[in-house]
This record gives C-alpha cells, structure tokens and sequence, in this order.
C-alpha cells in the first residue's frame, strides 16, 4: 500500500488473512430505521376527495400525537442519571456484563427494556477508571484539563475536584433544578467546599470515598479504615447492616415520591454496584440474590451476578416510581458505567469485557468503552442502536441543552449530541482522548475509525482478552419484556417487543474480523499500536506498519493535547485524614487541621 493510500482517513478492507477471531468476520450490522420512529413530517394527499375516512383519521391521530409532543417537550424534562461502578464496557455485561451487548449470563432485563426502547449507544466512551470519569461527567472536560488524569482520589488526600470549576448540578439548579446525588461521590471530601452539598446538589446519602463494604459501609485504604456513609454532612450510623443498592434506592424512589413534580428534578444515582468491596469481602451480596445463580459455577462470578442483579432491580423500581408518579412521560433517563469492568479477579472482582480487549484502568476499548444508553420519550427516533461517536464529557452539554440551556458558549471538551442523538444525525463528535498520564506513561486517542495507543499500565499485564462471554447461556427475551421496567415504559407508548428486542441485541453485538498474523504484534511498551476501531474493536490487528501517516497524525494530536494538560493533582496522603482520629470515620480534615495543631500546643 502507498503512502498516499495510507493518508487517507476512509475506512479499507484491511484483513484479508488469518485466523478467526473469537465473534467471527461478520460486519457490524447498523439498524438504519427504528420500529419506533416517529412520523417526520406528514404531507396531505393532492386531493382530498381520494382519501379513504380510515386514512383521514390516521392523519389526524398523528397530527394530534404530534402536537401533544411539542407541548409535551416545551415542559423542562425530569433527568434521572444512573452511573454503575465497574460495570463492564458496552451492553455485553462488562462490555459483556448486561444483556442488550448478548451475554445471557447475567438477566438484567430492566436495563435491557430501557436500551431497546431508547438508545444502545454503541460508541460510547468513558475513562478508564473512577474519578477521572466522574470529574468529566461532572465538568464537561477531559481530566487532564482538570488535573485529574491519574488514579483516583485517595481519603487521605488533601485535595479534591478543584472548586474553580462549575458543576453540572450547578448548571441544572440555574435552570430551576431540584438537584439530588444519591451513593458515590469520591470526587474529594478534604474540606466541606468539596463535597457534593457544597458543589450544587441539594442533598446527599451515599458515601465520599472510592468504595466501601455494602452492609458494614466501611472503606479500607491500607493502612486505613472508616466508616464512609452519609446523610449530607453527617455520619449514618443508623443504616449499619442494611445493603448499600437497597439503600440507595429507597432513596432515589423516596426523592421522587416526594417531588413537586411541577418543578424538574435531577437525580443522579451513583450506585456502588458493582464495584467490590473491601478485601475481606471483596464481592458483597445478599445470600438469597447469589442462591438464584447456582448454575454459574466459578463463585466470584456467581457474587457478581447476585450484585448486578440487585443493580439492575434498581433501575426497575426507579423507573417504576417515575411511572407512579407520572413523571415518566417527561423524563430523560441515562445509564452509564464509569470505567471498563475489572476483569478476572482484577481488583478482587469478576466482570467480563469479553470480547473487547484490556480491563478496567486500561487505555484498550475494553477500560474506556463504555456501557451505555438513554431513555426518553422526547427522542425522536427511539429503539436503535446508536452508532455516534460519544464521550462522558458530552453528557453535560447535552443535558444543558435538553434541559432548555444555552451550552453553546461554555468552555469545555464535551459537544452538545442531543439533536445527533435524538434525531440519528451525524455526530459532531469526530475524535475521543482516552487519557494521557505521563506519570503511567500511556496514552491514547481515537480519530474517526483510527485509535493510536501507546504505553500500558501494570506493564502489560493486563493486555490481553478476559472474562466469559456468556454466549452460550440463552437469553431470557419473555424476562426482558415481563419486566418492571418494560411494563412502566409501555404506559407512556414505548413498548417492547419480542422482534425489537432480538433485532437490537443482535445489531448491538461486537463483530470482530479476521485476525491477519502477518501484521506485528501490538507491544506498546515499545513503540505506539494503530487500530482501525471501527473495523477492529477488539484490538486485535495493528496496523501501525501500513499507515505511517497517520500514526504521525495521531501523533500530532495527542501532542496538541498534551500542550493544554495541568500536570497531575495528586498529592501525599496526610495522616491527619487517618479515621482512627475522627470516630473512625472518613472526614473532612482540612476543615479541623487549626484546631488539631491548636489542641497540640
């Protein structure tokens, strides 16, 4: 191949040879028309007098749907954000974790409904790990615009989101938002200025840390331990025993019982599910949800079904409580998971990215893709999957603009897709940076359909392919549409059906190609690897030998980013930040180090 052939962006045929790789050669399938379109524009017929009185009457029920429609998205809608913890990338459950990406392990069908009838966002990208995600859901901007590029923010680090930025709640409460954060924070808690009540949420029950056990609520960072669970500002000793995703979503379901529903609502519920807990209990479950999965014979795996069978109850009785409440028809509902999964007893845990490549903390398509979907009734082309190119960052300026907000002036790295996404119209999103550390010395970015990757964290350890693939468990479709949640969703006019939802999960499967052995093996400890994503999603033929010029031009734009980056934040653990010194609970320490040193003299 020439030079010139190489400079050019298109898409090519690029694996002739090789072996079969794990789901075959098949091309992605891309569902051109939704089962639930809306009539786009009705034109009346050139004479009236040939129009049968069925006919007219059709015309009429649509120009009435229509317009309720317009009335109906005139009103500010209700936002209800669900952030899961380590759910594997894509609707694979991991990537492989939930049922709409083909996994028919792990029955999550009221997260399937909800995807089937909205949006499976099928290019959906995230960071690699927690904070960094949820600083650029928070913010807008990539994280190393904001100093949070690497790792996660630790208890005993004297540091937080830094307060010159202007969060999304804050943004929404402008608008006249209720606002409300239930679950995970870990965003800092160093001083109170930090912590989500201070940062534009009306009210908080959760937890501030990264992680914590789902009955005891305490947080293990060696050497500390603490108890880190919160009504606002103040320790809730009183919910000792009680399981964390119960928790969370009794509160989520009591913040809309309890709504004025004349005002919009924004509720983001951070579950910690399903990240792990602490060391010696690393995959908290009830026994009677884990008892449900005996035919699943590796035991890890087993306490990971019974944790992401209670998330995905979750969902349905949050979405149920909207429908109760009438709110349903008049909400936008987003689920999202903040990293790739922890893959293979990664991190104590057992998600599967399968077939995608890498794990959480990873810069391969199996820690940063994303699973994802969006819910609503003001969507104008519904039930597909979604191939726009998305990023974490774009939620805030989309939702802005859905809330009826101008994002068009704010200065920040997310692109406002709600039309693009609503409409099916090209994204304006033409390219995603993963991340850049210089501290792990990795890198990566995706330009279209190319993605330049260099650098590997853990020293490559964890660079190859994990996690079951639950293919051949057979997919429960009656459990998908017998759900809660598809239950509530048909009141509102966006049912399910049984041909909807094998079209979608089968348009949303992840096809890899041909595995061509005569390309070189990807080493990215040793020089950068160049994938086309979009061809080649599992990462497995490197194709930095045959396109040279445009490995220099990912090249050049990874450099244009790295010119505007903030060196990292992190700073040393402070042993003042030590629960053992606060009723052995995690603390805002900052706050009390004057009347520490004070005390001392």
């Amino acid at each position: 191949m020439s030079e010139d052939d190489s400079s050019r962006w298109e898409v090519s045929p690029l694996f002739a040879s090789g072996k079969r790789n794990r789901a075959g050669a098949e091309k992605i399938v891309s569902s051109s028309r939704s089962p639930h379109a809306c009539l786009r524009s009705i034109k009346g017929p050139k004479k009236a007098e040939t129009m049968h009185p069925r006919e007219i009457v059709q015309r009429t029920l649509s120009l009435i749907l229509l317009l309720a429609v317009h009335v109906t998205s005139a009103k500010q809608p209700h936002i209800i954000f669900i952030l899961a913890d380590d759910l594997a990338t894509s609707f694979h459950q991991g990537w492989n974790d939930v049922g709409f990406h083909g996994s028919g392990q792990i029955p999550t069908p009221n997260i399937d409904a909800l995807a089937y009838s909205g949006l499976l966002l099928d290019r959906y990208y995230v960071t690699p790990i927690c904070t960094p995600s949820r600083s650029a859901l928070m913010t807008g901007k990539y994280p190393i615009h904001t100093g949070m590029q690497h790792g996660v923010l630790k208890g005993a680090e004297p540091r937080g989101l830094p307060l010159r930025e202007k969060l999304l709640p804050e943004y929404l409460r402008e608008l006249g938002y209720n606002t409300h954060i239930v679950g995970k924070w870990h965003l800092g808690f160093y001083k109170k200025e930090y912590t989500p009540t201070y940062r534009g949420f009306d009210t908080h029950i959760g937890f501030w840390t990264g992680h914590h056990d789902y009955f005891d609520h305490t947080a293990v960072e060696n050497p500390y331990w603490g108890l880190d669970i919160r009504r606002g500002m103040q320790p809730a000793w009183d919910l000792h025993g009680q399981y964390s995703t119960d928790i969370f979503t009794k509160e989520a379901v009591r913040l809309i019982d309890n709504h004025n529903s004349s005002r919009p609502m924004f509720l983001y519920l951070a579950h910690a599910a399903v990240h792990s807990g602490n060391p010696y209990n690393p995959l908290p479950a009830p026994d009677e949800e884990v008892a449900k999965f005996n035919n699943i014979f590796d035991y890890n795996r087993r306490r990971f079904a019974g944790m992401l069978s209670k998330l995905d109850q979750s969902v349905g009785q949050v979405v149920d409580a909207l429908r109760k409440r009438d709110m349903l028809r008049d909400s936008i509902i987003i689920f999202s998971s903040d990293n790739g999964g922890p893959a293979a007893g990664f991190n104590l845990n057992a998600a599967s990215n399968w077939p995608l490549r890498g794990v959480k903390n990873t810069l391969w398509e199996g820690g940063v893709r994303g699973t994802g979907l969006i819910w609503s009734p003001r969507l104008v082309r519904p039930g597909r999957v979604s191939r726009q190119m998305l990023h974490i960052t774009d939620w805030l300026p989309t939702l802005i603009t859905a809330a009826g907000g101008d994002s068009s002036n704010l200065t920040v790295d997310g692109m406002d897709l709600w039309n693009a996404l609503s409409e099916d119209t090209e994204s304006p999103r033409a390219n995603v940076l993963h991340n850049i550390d210089d501290i792990y010395g990795v890198s990566a970015i995706t330009v279209g359909d190319w993605k330049l990757i260099r650098g590997s964290t853990y020293k490559g350890v964890w660079d190859g392919w994990y996690g079951p693939s639950g293919r051949e468990w057979v997919y429960d479709v009656d459990g998908v549409i017998s759900s809660t949640t598809a239950h509530a969703i048909a009141s509102v006019g966006l049912g399910i059906t049984t041909d909807v939802v094998l079209m979608l999960r089968e348009n949303a499967l992840i096809k890899c190609p041909l595995r061509n052995d005569s390309l070189p093996i990807c080493k990215p400890l040793e020089e950068a690897c160049l994938f086309n994503i979009y061809q080649d999603p599992c990462e497995d033929n490197n194709l930095v030998k045959q396109f040279p010029t445009i490995v220099r031009k990912l090249q050049d734009e990874l450099k244009k980013f790295n010119s505007s980056a903030l060196l990292p934040g992190n700073l040393p653990w402070d042993s003042k930040g030590d629960p053992n010194l606060w009723d052995h609970t995690w603390n805002n320490f900052g706050d009390y180090i004057n009347v520490m040193v004070n005390a001392a003299t």
